[in-house]
């Protein structure tokens, strides 16, 4: 028992002890540092004042020459608030050197926020006091009219080109100039402004601070929707690559089973077949099924909660004019030309095909009801090639404004990916809509 108190006490002297600091003593220091680091960190480092820009409303209806020299607005506003308080040192009764050092004190702490802008507040302090001496016996205290605007505009500019962390510590550091000023030099001054200096600057700088939050929540808010339809875009992207998938299973488990039936089928069309033909039929069934077993899994992770399997194979080229008719029923005018020797393709390109007509005449519906439709399907060396044009539609203003709005141009240009193809959609000269895919099909040598 001795030997364990003696461990857990350790000899004086051994190490300091631990003091904990209070939560108002935490709050103080970290209230120093960052006052220290928005006021006293590099504050009179070279921070140029950018130029304005003129994509504006009233800018960008400028000439160009206009719009250059536009450009500099903020600078030459600045500037005649720093010549307007140093005309205003000129008005007083002190005499020549003293109005223009008076002048100097308020001109360059406002020229200098265009450069050096927490250094022009430090500045502006140092420029109030030195005018309040020279002034001293003009009657204000601790700002003279001159200092006051001069004073009040390097707030207002600083606090703009700063965050607002920063303009409130320059408030309560003008408000500690004032406290010293009134308290250790403020006898004999009776209309003080003070007061009206720290009311008018807070009000200005209220409004410069709700400014640039209105800003950082505006930009914020375009970041959002930036960020929210670039998901939407990814969502749609990855929905319509789920759709082609579970209608291509459909199509590969049909190649899948042929394999397997004639597989199975195979040895009894050979009189007496060897034992290692049987046996390498007998692999390629069991492969095949093996093959639509993972296959029907695969459709169990990408279908949907509300989908059910068709009951009827995919779709062709050879079901196109079923298509057709029933467009023409919902009210479109579509006709179809076929160019080339037809002949039968790969299911995958006809399903692909087939969707994409499908999809560019639905889009027609939707966005130019009432416009004729033509669909041009070219059977060509080495593929397949698609046109689907639609003329203007009645109703203008609909045509040009949401065609291809909708999720039917990322499902066919997701096909066409798919396939190796190419695709092109775009307006036409007469205000219509034109769609063109080519297909590439592999030749196979013996085939016309």
């Amino acid at each position: 028992m001795t030997e364990t108190t003696q461990r857990q006490t350790p000899p004086d002297g051994a190490y300091a002890p631990y003091t904990p600091r209070s939560p108002e003593y935490r709050l103080a220091a970290d209230a120093l540092r960052r006052m220290r680091q928005d006021l006293f960190h590099d504050a009179f480092a070279y921070r140029p004042l950018p130029r304005m820009s003129v994509d504006g409303p009233v800018t960008r209806r400028l000439p160009r020459r206009m719009r250059e020299y536009a450009a500099w607005t903020p600078h030459a506003v600045v500037a005649g608030a720093g010549l307007v308080a140093m005309l205003v040192a000129q008005r007083n009764d002190g005499g020549g050197l003293t109005d223009l050092l008076s002048g100097l004190f308020a001109l360059i702490p406002v020229l200098l926020t265009l450069v050096r802008p927490v250094g022009a507040f430090w500045t502006s302090l140092a420029g109030t006091a030195g005018t309040a001496v020279l002034g001293s016996s003009w009657g204000s205290w601790p700002w003279l009219p001159s200092s006051f605007i001069a004073h009040l505009t390097v707030l207002t500019v600083v606090a703009i080109r700063t965050r607002p962390r920063t303009a409130a510590w320059m408030w309560v550091a003008t408000a500690a100039y004032a406290f010293v000023a009134e308290t250790a030099f403020g006898w004999g001054h009776y209309d003080g402004d003070a007061p009206a200096m720290l009311v008018v600057s807070a009000l200005a700088l209220l409004a410069v601070t709700v400014r640039h939050i209105r800003r950082e929540a505006e930009q914020e808010v375009t970041a959002q929707q930036s960020e929210t339809a670039h998901e939407r875009s990814r969502r749609t992207l990855l929905e319509e690559r789920t759709t082609i998938a579970r209608e291509l299973h459909d199509v590969v488990a049909h190649h899948m089973s042929v394999v397997a039936i004639q597989a199975e089928a195979a040895p009894y069309r050979v009189e007496n077949p060897p034992p290692e033909l049987e046996k390498a039929f007998a692999t390629i069934r069991e492969n095949a099924v093996a093959a639509l077993t993972e296959l029907r899994r695969v459709l169990g992770v990408v279908r949907a909660e509300d989908y059910e399997a068709p009951d009827a194979p995919q779709p062709t080229l050879a079901d196109l004019d079923a298509l057709l008719a029933n467009v023409r029923e919902a009210g479109l005018s579509v006709d179809k030309v076929v160019t080339g020797a037809v002949r039968e393709l790969p299911q995958g390109v006809e399903l692909s095909a087939y969707r994409i007509v499908q999809e560019a005449l639905s889009n027609t519906l939707r966005h130019a009801p009432g416009a004729p439709a033509r669909v041009e399907i070219g059977y060509v060396l080495g593929g397949l090639g698609l046109r689907i044009l639609n003329g203007p539609a009645p109703q203008v203003t609909l045509t040009k404004s949401t065609h291809g709005a909708g999720h039917g141009l990322t499902g066919m240009r997701e096909r066409v990916s798919m396939l190796g193809g190419e695709m092109t959609a775009g307006e036409t000269d007469d205000g219509g809509y034109e769609v063109t895919v080519f297909l590439p099909v592999a030749t196979v040598e013996g085939t016309a």
